[in-house]
């Protein structure tokens, strides 16, 4: 193994830092990975209840709106005051996440939260939902990655976020209690397809559309109740047994039991060792990966019978994933947090930026550099490929945002050599460090730092 420390912050973590120290090997990323979970105490996060608790403000308020037609004007007011304290407090959430990434001793944690959010991906398509993102995976995702595939797989599938995200809250089985009484009520496949697809098997798994059929029957009741959270309805569930994948759940008692006896079968299959082993290779080190190496990821994966801490160990042990040249081009959230790490902001100066400052330095930029904040096109997440990040207008404003924005997040910019071997330590070339010496000032100095090829990979 050809252990890198820089490369180990860069590609496993959020950047390098000029003021915290590098991993010093994959002992020391793991044994941080398996520690306490400082950032999240350090940079809160809120929680689902807390956007539920404006849900239900603002149901009260439609009542009201409709049993009091004079208070219309007053009732929307209301509301409305509600709808952008929501939209305030994900702005703050993203804050809290961006400075965990900025501020962190524990870069693969932060990276491999993103990783599991977006291949768990989940979009609020309703009202007050949209602003319930971060909750999701700070209840979800971000407590369960460093156990078993199998529990990250449960609390994801039975997230509120992600019943609702596909339709599955309305689901009954053809002969269900609840179909009988109303028939025009049905099976929803998207949640089965999805878990089947995305989530485990891959999208060409060793499963057929019997298979998903036979799911969604299975996922029959597994609904969200206001106020009571995720749920198992018994009359919304479909009579057993299913038979998924060769193996028949359920039968006369239908039970919550049935679902997780699956998921566990299917977190251990080999096409998910083999699904989930590719996409970890592809997303840190390249998007043409090793076979070699995602063979290796994929058998110990499946040899301990999906533990993530080993999964994580196999790939950073093997020599492929220390490969140079840096082949991965950053999304724009590592681009814009590992600059912002780079740079050496300020916590109390990144604390103090108000809201509209956020969007403007943040949101709307990564917006145009194609990553729309918590708003991918679809259930798969947000695109791999360099050739989806490094597009004329995505390019263009990555080399906008390196050019304007530093000097907005610092008073007084680094010197660009400087910064340049800071930001890049060994991967700095000659041509970028005769380009920072001979540049007319800081703040020319320091875009051309954050906009070169060197700085734009992983």
């Amino acid at each position: 193994m050809a252990f890198n420390s820089e490369t180990a912050a860069i590609r496993f973590g959020t950047g390098l830092s000029a003021k915290i120290a590098p991993p010093a090997s994959v002992d020391d990323m793991l044994a941080r990975l398996k520690g306490p979970d400082a950032m999240a105490e350090r940079f809160p996060i809120g929680h689902f209840a807390q956007v539920e608790e404006l849900m239900e403000k603002i149901r009260k308020l439609n009542k009201l709106r409709r049993e009091d037609p004079d208070k219309r004007v007053e009732v929307q007011q209301r509301i409305g005051k509600l709808r952008n304290q929501a939209q305030r407090q994900q702005i703050e959430w993203l804050r809290a996440h961006m400075a965990r990434s900025i501020f962190t001793e524990d870069g693969l944690r932060e990276r491999l939260v993103r990783f599991w959010a977006d291949h768990f991906t989940v979009i609020g398509k309703k009202s007050m939902w949209r602003f319930a993102v971060s909750t999701y995976v700070e209840d979800a995702i971000r407590p369960n990655i460093t156990g078993n595939f199998a529990e990250l797989l449960k609390t994801a599938t039975f997230h509120p976020m992600m019943l609702m995200f596909l339709d599955q809250v309305n689901s009954v089985g053809p002969n269900s209690v609840v179909a009988a009484r109303t028939p025009k009520r049905g099976i929803n496949e998207n949640l089965a397809r999805e878990v089947l697809e995305l989530h485990t098997l891959g999208v060409d798994g060793a499963y057929t559309q019997n298979d998903v059929f036979e799911l969604a029957k299975l996922f029959a009741g597994l609904t969200y109740r206001r106020k009571g959270g995720f749920t198992y309805d018994a009359k919304m569930s479909e009579p057993g047994p299913e038979t998924v994948l060769g193996k028949a759940y359920g039968g006369y008692i239908q039970d919550l039991f049935h679902v997780t006896d699956f998921l566990d079968d299917l977190a251990v299959h080999p096409d998910t060792a083999r699904h989930l082993a590719r996409k970890l290779v592809v997303h840190f080190i390249s998007d043409d990966p090793d076979a070699a190496l995602v063979a290796h990821v994929a058998a110990a994966y499946r040899d301990s019978g999906g533990d993530l801490m080993a999964t994580y160990r196999a790939m950073l042990t093997h020599e492929a994933a220390w490969a140079m040249p840096a082949e991965k081009v950053k999304q724009p959230i590592d681009f814009v947090t590992s600059s912002m790490r780079a740079l050496g902001v300020k916590e109390k100066k990144f604390a103090e930026l108000k809201w509209k400052k956020i969007r403007t330095y943040v949101i709307a930029p990564m917006g145009l550099m194609g990553q729309m904040w918590e708003n991918p096109t679809g259930p798969d997440g947000w695109a791999e490929e360099a050739e989806h990040w490094i597009t004329p207008q995505g390019l263009a404003a990555r080399i906008q945002w390196a050019m304007t924005v530093p000097t907005q997040l610092r008073s007084k910019l680094p010197e660009p050599v400087a910064l340049a071997k800071t930001a890049l330590g060994t991967r700095l070339s000659l041509e970028l460090l005769q380009a920072c010496d001979d540049s007319v000032d800081n703040a020319d100095g320091v875009g051309l730092v954050f906009a070169s090829p060197e700085f734009q990979r992983n």
